[in-house]
């Protein structure tokens, strides 16, 4: 069982810079492949970026590729997600999820409350 928080969400204008925090109740944490996704008002959850157990494989979607980076500190239980040169359209909840390896939602176990991201232009 995998507990997730997430923090470091606000209100920025485009350009600036945020990192989310994501941490981890649960020795099994070092265990698992850790993802970002966001859901905007009235659309879809859609994947921003996964690590791989030790951080050595990393993964983006294209629309953050470039801006965002992931990263985690098993010996702290937690994940990050770097994000830079914010834009309107990345304005979302974005959410930390437990799984395998994958970019679907359903390949995700564990999920925590989420953080708002508001950008203003």
């Amino acid at each position: 069982q995998v507990q997730l928080v997430e923090s470091g969400g606000g209100l920025v204008q485009a350009g600036d810079s945020l990192r989310l925090s994501c941490a981890a109740s649960g020795r099994t944490f070092r265990n698992y492949v850790m993802g970002w996704f966001r859901q905007a008002p009235g659309k879809e959850r859609e994947f921003v970026a996964r690590i791989s157990w030790n951080g050595g494989g990393t993964h983006y979607a294209d629309s953050v590729k470039g801006r965002f980076t992931i990263s985690r500190d098993n010996a702290k239980n937690t994940v990050y997600l770097q994000m830079n040169s914010l834009k309107p359209e990345d304005t979302a909840v974005y959410t930390c999820a437990a799984g395998g390896w994958g970019l679907a939602p359903e390949d995700y176990d564990y999920w925590g409350q989420g953080t708002q991201v508001t950008v203003s232009s």
